[in-house]
C-alpha cells in the first residue's frame, strides 16, 4: 500500500475559524500557505463539512444553550462559499482537505475532489461514516482519540482489508489537553501494533510548538496535525488553536528534527571526513622498539604504540604480531615510525585500506 501521500504531510486544521465568513476564512489560508510556502513544507489546510439540516435534528437546530450546535449553527456556510476556499487552498499551494461529519458530506469531498479525508476522533468507530468513506477508495487520516484497542484493530483491518492508504494519528481528543497529557509513548505503541500504517500526531497542547513535534517525528510520526487560526481582527482564539507564528515555530522545530535525524536508519552510516580526520588524531601508530632488520617477523618486543599516527604508517588496528604476523621488507630504525611500505602485509592489497593509510596522519 502507497503511504507516501502522508509523508512529512501537516495539516492545519481551520475547523470553524472561518467564522461562517468566507473572507475570514480565506485570510487564514492566504496567511498559513505564506507560512507553509516560506518553510517549504508539505501543507495541506482542512475544512469541516456538515449537512447541517440532517447532521443537527430539527428540533435542537436553534438551541443556543448547547455550545456545539451553536457553533455549527453559528458557521454555517454554503456550499458554493466552501468551494471559494477549497479554490484558494489549492491556488495557494496547498493541499485541500477535510473532516465529513456526515454521508451527505463524505459525497461533497468527492465532489470537490479531495485527495485525502480526514477522519475526526469523534467519528472514528462510526461505522456508518466510516463505510461511505472507504467506498470513495481515497486516503484516510483517523484521528485515534478515545479509541479502544479492538476499535483500533478493527479500523486497521478494514481499510487495510480495502487496500486503502491510511495514516492512524496519535491523539489526547481533549482541547486543549496539558503537556503532561501528551502521552507521546503511545506513537512508539502504534509503530509496533501496525507496522504496515504511517503513524501521525495530532496536538492539542498549548504551551509548546517545539518539544512534541521533535519527539514525535524521532519516534516515528510522518504527519502532523494541529488548528490554526489568526487574531489580528479582534477575535478571541481558542486556546488550542495556534497562531501564525506559533506553527513557523513548529515548522522550524520540525525541520531541526529531521536534519538531527539524518537519513540512516536503514543502514549504517558513513562517517563524515571530519569525524575520520579526529579519530586519528588518537589513533596509535607502530614504532620500533629498537633497530630491526629486513626479514624479521614482529613480536611485542620489537614494537611499541603511540601517537601520534604518521602518513604510511601502520596503526594499532593493522598490527599483526607473532606467527602469521608481519614482516619486514626492509630495515626500519630504533623510534621510527613503521610504515605499510616496510611491511609483508595484506592489507597492502586492498587499494582502498591502503590509500587511507597513505593519507591519513601527519
Amino acid at each position: 500500500m502507497n503511504n507516501y501521500i502522508f509523508e512529512d504531510l501537516f495539516v492545519l486544521e481551520m475547523a470553524s475559524n472561518h467564522q461562517g465568513d468566507v473572507n475570514r476564512g480565506l485570510k487564514i489560508i492566504d496567511t498559513f500557505s505564506k507560512i507553509a510556502r516560506f518553510n517549504n513544507v508539505k501543507t495541506a489546510i482542512k475544512l469541516q463539512f456538515r449537512d447541517l439540516d440532517n447532521f443537527v435534528h430539527k428540533d435542537f437546530v436553534n438551541r443556543e444553550d448547547i455550545r456545539y450546535v451553536k457553533r455549527v449553527a453559528d458557521t454555517k456556510l454554503t456550499k458554493q462559499e466552501f468551494a471559494v476556499l477549497v479554490e484558494a487552498i489549492r491556488g495557494k499551494g496547498c493541499i485541500p482537505m477535510s473532516t465529513p461529519f456526515d454521508e451527505k458530506s463524505v459525497d461533497l469531498c468527492v465532489e470537490f475532489d479531495m485527495p485525502i479525508i480526514k477522519v475526526a476522533s469523534a467519528d472514528n468507530n462510526d461505522w456508518t461514516l466510516l463505510e461511505k468513506i472507504a467506498k470513495t477508495k481515497k486516503p484516510v487520516i483517523v484521528s485515534t482519540g478515545g479509541m479502544s484497542k479492538k476499535d483500533l484493530d478493527d479500523l486497521v483491518s478494514f481499510f487495510g482489508n480495502r487496500n486503502i492508504p491510511l495514516a492512524i494519528n496519535h491523539c489526547i481528543a481533549a482541547y486543549p489537553h496539558e503537556d503532561s497529557e501528551c502521552e507521546l509513548s503511545q506513537i512508539e505503541y502504534l509503530r509496533k501494533r501496525y507496522p504496515g500504517v504511517t503513524i501521525g500526531y495530532s496536538c492539542h497542547e498549548y504551551h509548546d510548538w517545539t518539544a512534541s513535534v521533535q519527539m514525535a517525528f524521532a519516534m516515528g510520526c510522518r504527519t502532523f496535525e494541529r488548528h490554526v487560526d489568526i487574531n489580528d481582527d479582534g477575535f478571541q482564539v481558542a486556546t488550542y488553536s495556534s497562531l501564525p507564528a506559533q506553527i513557523d515555530t513548529w515548522f522550524k522545530a520540525w525541520k531541526k528534527a529531521k536534519e538531527m535525524f539524518g537519513n540512516s536508519a536503514n543502514e549504517r552510516r558513513v562517517p563524515i571526513d571530519r569525524e575520520i580526520t579526529y579519530l586519528d588524531s588518537y589513533v596509535r601508530g607502530v614504532y620500533a622498539k629498537k633497530d630491526l632488520k629486513k626479514g624479521q617477523l614482529l613480536s611485542e618486543e620489537d614494537v611499541y604504540l603511540a601517537i601520534p599516527l604518521q602518513k604510511k604508517q601502520i596503526s594499532s588496528r593493522e598490527l599483526m604480531l607473532g606467527k602469521y604476523g608481519h614482516t619486514l621488507l626492509a630495515d626500519c630504525v630504533k623510534d621510527a615510525p613503521i610504515t605499510i611500505d616496510q611491511l609483508d602485509t595484506p592489507y597492502s592489497e586492498n587499494p582502498e585500506l591502503l590509500r587511507n593509510i597513505y593519507e591519513r596522519g601527519l
